[in-house]
């Protein structure tokens, strides 16, 4: 009995505690009881996590970045979305990578991160994600962690399946999820079937920069169009799209879009894609869409409206699009490191259809086909299948690849990531997530190269893994050991917004390359203060620029008079600091904006229009150094009509 009652209460105390009562619990081998997993994911005071993870923030539209075993937070990015705590879409210098052909736009629906590669191997370089919503496409540079370019998609409704690299990342794609009128017109929405249209993008990344543009679309079937990936190995040069809704319902979808036993995924040559554009094949469709880019050496973004894009027809380009026959209303589709296996996550199905890519020349070489749909070839199911995982879960969404012959695919309504092998599709193993878990990330799990040491569970609901915090929890990550042959949950951690994709990556790829301040004789701003002696302010009319400095500990000029309300001011501030993580702060009492957060060497504008006449304290908002509260002054504002004179000063300047 008193045995009994001891290991009762080692259960009920120590179970959080990963301590005591080993002796009398018969745990099974996935418990925390099991082994001591704090060991695996504690990393020590002054030591590095051995990953980064790139973390989609959902519904927040901004990207967040947490090292990998600890599950630390490290770093939020804003990306489509106004950070305050940045001032990213506040300030002057970054209002322009939030434009888009509707007007400024500081919020988006951000999904699935996805690294640069070369040579089918992540390379640390740069971290592209989508905007669901206002359809986009953002290029995050690695060694700042900041958002480096955004370009707008046409011609698309709901840009989901993005931004998938090709093996060199030659492109990033984005098909729409919602078939719109092409282009875009008055219509009923009645007149869905044939008339509305899917557009798949493919943007062209230059190898050195980055730099982003549109190089073609694809113009398919108004169906929906849901993830993608590209081919890598043999299959480089094809992209494979999932679809859904080959009914093409525009109403009660959950009925509608349900019907057909099979969709489609859509694979795209896109290298006779280039042959055609090279003969000319195209048609130039005008469409109106932003392209925003930050300029490192000015600390500038600029936004330019481009007018047409190049549009290709598969029904007029024989060999450039194929469809695939995948159960049922496929979501993830996902490519093994070889690039010979094509994995369908049906949805609707409990069997993962696998197709080979091998089969699919085979039955394009020899015209096994199965009708078409608006010009496109249906290949025969039967040619194509390489295996099928049968009865592995419900609710197959995605999959990815250990490099160990093995393939992990998460089941959303049965709460779990199930391991299977390549080639002989036998399950080998199978975990619970809690709860809902949607998309999952490996290491380099969607590459050529993956690191098959951790699996990180992305679920959509929390419920009672954590502290509750009224009707909302954050939602929950959850990291697994799979270096052996079983999987090991070791961690539970909260995440920003709701987390769709993530990317993980070797620190060492990217670590070594991190900017750490920018050189002040580089700031090529036009309104840079790159001294003390060079501080002024200036009227041009009603609009007043100061030109302003801060370094530890103090803002030069800390008083100024002779601003009039209704004057448009412009504090354009140069951090003069030249270390590392020393970045100065800037907020003015009333302004009508955030703060501005200036890296050293940087220079960055908070637009302030004064309303009222009074005296108005403005200040360093970021702990900079032992006088950080000193870092202040004052701005005198007076009426409107008065002959007070511009002046400023510094001590006894």
């Amino acid at each position: 009995m008193k045995k009994s009652i001891k290991t009762i209460l080692c259960l009920s105390i120590g179970i959080t505690m990963f301590t005591g009562c080993k002796q009398n619990t018969q745990a099974p081998s996935n418990s925390a009881l099991a082994s001591d997993v704090a060991s695996k994911v504690y990393v020590a005071p002054g030591e590095y996590d051995e990953f980064y993870a790139f973390v989609s923030g959902g519904f927040s539209g901004q990207m967040s970045v947490y090292g990998i075993p600890s599950g630390r937070l490290l770093k939020v990015i804003p990306v489509f979305s106004q950070d305050a705590e940045k001032g990213y879409g506040y300030n002057e210098e970054t209002k322009p990578m939030l434009n888009t052909s509707f007007g400024f736009i500081p919020w988006d629906d951000a999904h699935h991160p996805e690294l640069s590669q070369t040579a089918g191997e992540t390379d640390g370089r740069w971290v592209f994600i989508n905007g669901n919503n206002t359809p986009r496409i953002a290029r995050i540079d690695l060694t700042t962690f900041e958002t480096a370019e955004i370009i707008e998609i046409p011609n698309s409704g709901g840009n989901h399946s993005s931004p998938f690299t090709t093996e060199n990342t030659e492109y990033v794609v984005a098909g729409t999820r919602f078939a719109v009128p092409y282009p875009q017109k008055d219509m009923s929405i009645k007149e869905y079937k044939g008339n509305f249209k899917g557009a798949l993008t493919f943007i062209d990344v230059e190898e050195e920069t980055g730099h982003m543009e549109v190089a073609f679309q694809v113009l398919m079937p108004g169906f929906n169009y849901d993830l993608a990936h590209s081919g890598k190995g043999k299959s480089h040069g094809w992209t494979f799209f999932t679809t859904y809704n080959t009914e093409e319902s525009n109403t009660l979808m959950e009925v509608g879009a349900s019907q057909n036993d099979k969709d489609y995924i859509a694979a795209i040559n896109w290298k006779k894609a280039e042959e055609y554009i090279e003969q000319g094949k195209f048609k130039t469709i005008p469409a109106q869409y932003a392209h925003n880019v930050y300029d490192e050496k000015t600390h500038i973004a600029t936004s330019e409206m481009k007018k047409e894009v190049r549009v290709l027809d598969p029904a007029e380009c024989p060999g450039l699009v194929y469809f695939l026959p995948t159960p049922k209303s496929p979501h993830g589709v996902d490519v093994d490191p070889t690039g010979e296996y094509i994995v369908g996550n049906g949805k609707l199905s409990a069997d993962l259809t696998v197709h080979s890519f091998s089969k699919v020349l085979a039955a394009i070489e020899n015209n096994s086909f199965d009708g078409e749909a608006y010009g496109i070839p249906i290949l025969k199911m039967d040619e194509i299948v390489a295996g099928v995982v049968e009865q592995a879960g419900l609710g197959p969404l995605h999959t990815e690849f250990d490099g160990k012959g093995n393939a992990y695919t998460t089941f959303f309504i049965s709460s779990e990531v199930v391991k299977w092998n390549v080639g002989s599709w036998e399950v080998a193993d199978r975990a619970p997530t809690y709860y809902s878990v949607g998309h999952l990330m490996i290491p380099g799990g969607d590459s050529k190269k993956p690191e098959g040491k951790y699996l990180v569970a992305l679920n959509k609901i929390t419920k009672d893994r954590y502290l509750p915090t009224g009707p909302e929890l954050n939602h929950s990550a959850q990291l697994y050991d799979i270096s052996g042959d079983k999987m090991e949950l070791l961690l539970d951690f909260p995440t920003i917004g709701e987390p769709h994709y993530a990317q993980g990556i070797s620190a060492s790829k990217v670590m070594n390359k991190s900017k750490k301040y920018y050189p002040i004789n580089e700031n090529a701003h036009p309104h840079a203060t790159k001294s003390e002696s060079d501080v002024k302010v200036v009227r041009e009319g009603n609009v007043v620029r100061i030109y302003m400095t801060a370094i530890r500990s103090h803002l030069n000029p800390d008083n100024i008079e002779g601003i009039k309300v209704g004057d448009k001011v412009y504090v354009h501030l140069t951090n003069l600091e030249q270390d590392w993580d020393v970045p100065h702060g800037f907020s003015i009492m009333g302004a009508q904006n955030a703060e501005l957060l200036v890296m050293p060497g940087q220079t960055e504008t908070l637009y302030w229009e004064p309303k009222q006449e009074g005296v108005y304290p403005f200040y360093c908002t970021d702990f900079c150094s032992a006088l950080h509260q000193e870092m202040q002054g004052y701005i005198r504002v007076s009426p409107a009509n008065a002959n007070v004179p511009l002046k400023w000063s510094m001590g006894d300047d």
